[in-house]
This record gives C-alpha cells, structure tokens and sequence, in this order.
C-alpha cells in the first residue's frame, strides 16, 4: 500500500509502507530550495600559470571556502595571535604545517597556484608505489633516456628494477626515471590520469599533472598547500618514506653501479630532516616541500617561487614551526583524503524460473497485484472474469429457455 501525504507548499510524495503494512512514519519536509544564485567564474585549473592572470590566487576563492579553512583563502601571511610572525623569505607562497595533527600553523597565499617543477615528483611517487612491483626490471625507452633536465643517466637496457627508478627519482631528481617509471605503469596518458586521480582523493584540488616529471608544461600546476598534503600522505608510506630519506645509494649501470647523491642539502644540514622533495625550473624558480622530525613531533613546509637561496629560509621556517606546534590556535588544517565513494547496487539476473525471472510471466508485476496464477499463465482476476461470463450467459441462456417455454 502506498499512502499520499501531502504538505502545505510541498507536492504530496508517497510514503513507503512499513512492514507491518501501516505508512511509515512521516518526517517533515524540507525547506523549498532557495532560488539559485550565480557564483562567481572559477579559476581555470588547467591555464597556465605563467600567463593566466588568475594564476597564483586560490582557485574557485570567490566561490566556495578554500580547503583546509577560510583563513586559508587570501593571498597574505596568516599566522596566530600572540607569537610572533613567522620568518621572512623570498617565496611567492609558504605553509608550516604539523604533520602528526595536520594544523597548519602558518601560510602565506597557500592555495596560489604555480608551476611545481620537480616537486611534482613526490605525487608520482605516492601514485605508482602502490601500483607497482618494485622488484619488477624495467627496460627504459629510447624517449626516457634522451629526456631533456635533470637525469640519473638512464640506457636503453633491462637492468634497472622499479626501486631503482624510484631512488632515482627522488635522490638525484631523474627526469628520465619519471618517463621510466611511467612506462612500467602502462604510459603516460595512465600515469597523468593515475597522478590527477590521487591529487583529487588527497582534495589537492590546486594540482594539475601534466608531466609526470615537473618539466613545464601549460596548464601544469600545483600550491604549497596541496604539496604538503601530497608530502604528507607520502610519509605515511614507509617505502615513500624510505626512499626520501635516503642521502646516497649505489645505481646500476651496463658494468657494475655507480653512487648517487640527494638533491636535498637539508638531510646533510638540519636535525631530524626527513626529506622529501625539491625543484627548481627558470619559469618555475625554486620550489620545495620537506619535513624534519624533532622531539617525536614532525614539521612539514612547502614553499613556492622562491628567487634566492632557499635552504636557510626553510630551516628557518622548519624552527618557526617546532616553536610554535601545540602552543597556539592553528590558522587552518591539512584534510585528510576524499573518502571512497560508496558502492553503488547492482541489480543481477536471477536464474531462470526463479522469483523475479524473466522466464516467469508473473515474476514482475504491479505493486499491489499479488493474485497466484489460477493456472499455468492465468492470473486469478482473469479466471474470474471468465467464470463470470460464463454465469452470465447460464442465466441468460435459462430466461431465453423460459420464455420459449410460454
């Protein structure tokens, strides 16, 4: 049974029965929507950075809250009340975050959006680890190896395992190892795709992956924001971790190996450094998002166009950041990943002859009409519309009689 209710300034719905075969409870309706607003035109996420004007102010900030928290939407340094503010530097765009509880401490138009160079590189990283073996051997491409920028020094021969490639990536920022490691994932339109997944699962919704390497590409973009979001989910990973954290390790060669060097001077310079990723392009200028971990407590800073020497900046931002943890109101927060969609049901085929079948003429039929066939393909209504024809003309038949009879 299906019960129409009807409320004042709504259009009536039907309400389900309950079990007992009562209507189920009603519950109020909600508020007529409010008539729609126009929101104001969204940042394009692919324009290049380097041209767009929008470029390097957060994306969609006219439109919605920025993630992580409304402080975290305009283009200034934020930092609490009653420390004092963080140190100067250089870069276009700063945040200082703790990575164990994910307040953001401080940040400095942290949803600017600008070429990443090689900091790109920590987001394939976190991509393809999981997807790969890392004790697959991969033979690279032709196109791999002549890749132009930085490069681990790649030849055209099987020799080289995924763990390798990774070290190489992340170490000594091996262009060439990025084309590599997106070949053993299926190539490149999968990898981009794959990169431009995850950075909507970890809501690092100012990344766009164009190359799986950090060269400049338009429409390629990322923030410190989104780099400390990526950076943190990293060192969540051990292997991520792992591979970062390296200051050297032996590569392989046609004869032999030879020995290689982390990019990242911290790792030699500040106590309790992780690492994590650097970079640097002549449009991009300098980049980097990195933690260092102190008294059991973990630090993360990214930085974005920086014009100088960066490293003293960010040891300086890194000491900012373990003065101030746990003593003051956080100015935002590094969400955690987009939760997996629910699955949604499917309907299956029930076997043939069963409940619901289509080789069951009465499986499927009209809520309400629960008549049990009155024989092989005859629902009951139509039996008894026979059988009252049938009386009809038996009556009808016996007054024809009578009157004959007279």
């Amino acid at each position: 049974m299906l019960t129409a209710t009807l409320f004042l300034g709504t259009p009536a719905q039907a309400v389900p029965a309950t079990a007992g075969g009562g209507p189920a409870p009603v519950t109020a309706p909600a508020p007529p929507a409010p008539a729609p607003t126009r929101a104001a035109p969204l940042a394009d996420p692919l324009a290049d950075p380097r041209t767009d004007p929008q470029a390097g102010s957060p994306a969609g900030s006219a439109a919605r809250e920025p993630v992580g928290g409304p402080r975290l939407g305009g283009r200034g340094i934020v930092f609490p009340s009653g420390v004092k503010a963080p140190p100067r530097t250089s870069a276009k765009s700063y945040v200082i975050a703790d990575a164990d509880t994910g307040e953001v401490l401080a940040a400095k138009n942290p949803h600017g959006r600008y070429l990443p160079a090689s900091t790109l590189k920590a987001l394939t990283a976190l991509t393809l680890i999981p997807k790969l073996d890392k004790a697959k051997k991969v033979k690279p491409s032709r196109e791999a190896v002549n890749v132009e920028g930085s490069a681990v020094g790649l030849v055209t021969k099987p020799i080289y395992t995924v763990e390798d490639l990774f070290k190489a990536l992340l170490l000594v920022s091996g262009n060439d190892a990025a084309l590599a490691l997106a070949e053993a994932n299926g190539g490149l339109d999968k990898t981009l795709a794959d990169m431009n997944a995850e950075a909507r699962r970890l809501q690092a919704f100012d990344t766009v992956a164009k190359t799986p390497n950090g060269l400049d590409q338009p429409g390629q973009s990322s923030s410190a924001y989104d780099l400390a979001l990526i950076a943190r989910a990293g060192l969540a990973d051990p292997d991520f971790r792992r591979y970062v954290s390296l200051k050297t390790d032996k590569f392989p060669a046609p004869k032999g190996y030879y020995e290689i060097g982390n990019h990242n001077k911290l790792l030699w310079r500040y106590k309790g450094m992780i690492g994590v990723k650097n970079g640097w392009t002549s449009k991009a200028l300098a980049s980097f998002v990195g933690a260092a971990k102190r008294d059991g407590h973990t630090i993360i800073v990214a930085i974005m166009r920086h014009d100088g020497y960066m490293w003293e900046d960010i040891a300086d931002l890194l000491d900012w950041g373990f003065a101030t943890r746990g003593k003051v109101t956080p100015v935002g927060r590094l969400v955690d990943p987009a939760p997996e969609p629910a699955p949604q049901p499917s309907l299956k085929a029930a076997p043939p002859g069963s409940q619901g079948s289509a080789a069951d003429p009465q499986a499927v039929r009209p809520a309400g009409e629960n008549a049990e066939p009155a024989g092989p393909g005859f629902p009951l209504s139509y039996a008894a519309a026979a059988a009252g024809l049938a009386l009809l003309g038996a009556v009808a038949w016996l007054l024809y009689g009578r009157r004959r009879s007279r």
